[in-house]
Order: C-alpha cells, then sequence, then structure tokens
C-alpha cells in the first residue's frame, strides 16, 4: 500500500514524513523502522493489514489508569519499529525486519476484521501497541476511523516519535495515548534507544493540545536513567508541560534483549523515583511489573481516599463516581465512562 505523509524527490528519492526521523529514503531501500520501502520513487507502506500480535487485554495493562478502568481493550501490532531500544521488551515483533534481513510477517486482518473482533470480544477500545503503531500508521487510521464510527474509543501505546503532522493525521480518531518518557537525559536516548529526547517532548505537548487524554511511562533501568537528578527533571518536566493531573508509571526493568548485564531495578529504586514524582507534585504517581506493593492503587490526590484499587491488571475497587471522590467531591482527571 502506498505510504501517506511522504515527499517525493529528485533522483527517485523520498523524504519521509511519518516519524521524527524524516528519513531520506533511496529507490530500493527502507526507512529506519524496516517496513517503510521506496519503490521507484513511490513509499510503500510493508505492514499494512499484517498483524503479528493480537489479543483481549485489560485497559490497565497498556497502562492506562485513568482511561475506563476495568474495560477489555482489543490489541494489535504489526512488525518493525523507529527506535532501537537496547532494552527492547517485544524485541522479537519489533526488531523482527531488522534483524532478520528485511523479512515481513502476519496474518492478514483488515480494519474492518479487527473492529467486528473487538466488538464480539465486549472491548471498548482498539489499542494499536506492542510494537510502535507509527510505523503502521496507515493501517492504525483507518482501523481507528472505522472503530470510532462504531463506538469503540482508540489509544496508542507509544514512544512519541510522531511528527506534527502524523498527529494531525490521527488526533481525530485517537481517543488516548500512553507515551513512553524513556529517559530526560539526550545521552540516554542517543546510545540506548536511538531518538532525539526533545522530539518526543515536542509530540507529548502535541499530543495534549489536540485533545489526546495522557498518561507517561518511564521504566527505569539501573545505572542508565536512574539518577534520582533526572527522575526529578522529568517529572517536573511532565507538571509543569503537562500539568500535575497527567498520571506518570515508573516500571521495573528486568533485563531483556542487549541488555542483559543489568539488574532488575531495585524496589527501593521504585519507591523512591515514586516519591520524587509526589514530591515534584504529581497527583498520580505508579509503580509498575512490583504487584502487590500497593503503587497500583488511585487515591483521591485531596483526601487520600482510596478510589480504584488494583492487584496486577485486575481493578478489585472502583469507586470513582462520575468522575469525583465520593468522599470530599474533588474530581479525580480522567475518562470514566
Amino acid at each position: 500500500m502506498e505510504a501517506s505523509l511522504y515527499q517525493s524527490l529528485e533522483d527517485q528519492k523520498v523524504r519521509c514524513n511519518l516519524c521524527q526521523h524524516r528519513c531520506l529514503i533511496l529507490a530500493g531501500k527502507r526507512g529506519i523502522c524496516g517496513v517503510r520501502e521506496n519503490r521507484d520513487g513511490v513509499l510503500h507502506s510493508l505492514v499494512y493489514g499484517k498483524v503479528i500480535a493480537r489479543h483481549v487485554d485489560p485497559i490497565e495493562k497498556k497502562p492506562l489508569f485513568h482511561f475506563l478502568p476495568g474495560t477489555l481493550s482489543y490489541s494489535i501490532a504489526t512488525m518493525g519499529c523507529n527506535f532501537r531500544c537496547l532494552f527492547c521488551q517485544n524485541a522479537e515483533i519489533a526488531q523482527f525486519p531488522a534483524n532478520r534481513g528485511g523479512m515481513i510477517a502476519g496474518q492478514s486482518l483488515s480494519p474492518a476484521q479487527v473492529v467486528e473482533d473487538a466488538l464480539r470480544t465486549g472491548c471498548k477500545s482498539i489499542s494499536y501497541t506492542y510494537t510502535e503503531p507509527t510505523v503502521f500508521f496507515e493501517y492504525a487510521r483507518d482501523t481507528a476511523r472505522l472503530a470510532s464510527e462504531k463506538g469503540l474509543k482508540n489509544v496508542f501505546v507509544t514512544n512519541g516519535y510522531l511528527t506534527p503532522e502524523a498527529v494531525d493525521l490521527i488526533a481525530p480518531y485517537l481517543d488516548a495515548a500512553n507515551v513512553d518518557l524513556k529517559g530526560f537525559s539526550d545521552g540516554f536516548y542517543k546510545d540506548l534507544v536511538g531518538g532525539v529526547r526533545s522530539r518526543v517532548l515536542e509530540t507529548l505537548k502535541n499530543l495534549q493540545q489536540a485533545g489526546v487524554f495522557l498518561e507517561v511511562t518511564t521504566l527505569v533501568i539501573p545505572q542508565a536513567n536512574d539518577n534520582p537528578g533526572e527522575l526529578k527533571s522529568l517529572a517536573e518536566w511532565i507538571r509543569d508541560e503537562l500539568g500535575p493531573q497527567t498520571p506518570w508509571h515508573v516500571s521495573r526493568f528486568h533485563p531483556t534483549y542487549r541488555l542483559m548485564d543489568r539488574p532488575a531495578t531495585p524496589l527501593e529504586t521504585l519507591l523512591g523515583a515514586k516519591k520524587t514524582g509526589e514530591d515534584a507534585g504529581l497527583r498520580y504517581v505508579y509503580t509498575g511489573n512490583i504487584p502487590g506493593q500497593g503503587g497500583e492503587n488511585t487515591l483521591c490526590h485531596h483526601c487520600q481516599y482510596l478510589l480504584i484499587e488494583r492487584v496486577g491488571f485486575h481493578v478489585a475497587l472502583n469507586r470513582v463516581k462520575n468522575g469525583d471522590c465520593p468522599n470530599c467531591g474533588t474530581p479525580c482527571h480522567g475518562v470514566w465512562s
């Protein structure tokens, strides 16, 4: 399928303007994502309708804690990614084209079939997740448009590397996003991710300005992005640029992919990151990948009343009434119905 958001240049070159890499792609070559190919001066998506993973997940798995809690989200992915994270947790599918000589695989599934499956399984939303939805943008956009017509919500779980042009195209159909803000140093993004931090910050602001509901996740990696000062700066940026109501998830790292030499994140580090966010003024800070510690529960930021109790991805109790705390009446930021 012909891709969107590209420019035709001389000598059959093209400039892809979908993600912030803005790859210059020669004829016969692909972009950094490995799934967009220049064929005689026409850019093609190689993964349109080719689903490599699909599951019915709790929305909490995205993670989204303030967006339709307790509901199911039909979750899909194709191969490919525009980042090269050394700690990629879905490398088997995200990095497959890069690691397997450009091979593309997946089950054919039309946007209409995705929407039909989502409705049949009782889902309230469709999540474009597991790999980076930006790289299967055309497929996600067409599915999201149809899903919106059928009353389903749409969610991106993304690294936040969309261009402003891409945000403008998807925003009318995109209801929520969890954006990975992977660290807060330029060196971390350059050396461990393969991206530029400032461009992610730009996308976060663009998504919010476009009316997309946002939650932010940071995977806290020992000896990489766990410096207390860096985490403090990150939390303060969320507070100042997105607002103190923005949920922030700090998640535990486990050794994976090409970062096997680091230990799992110590519990005290993760709890320290949570306190850092709260001290910075963020109202809702959650710990991930350490169930049973209470860090997944939602409390009223005014009176500390327990609003939502979670065990892993399961909602055991939800007391939020019409978006307000039933104890003191303070509004709780989120999309509740």
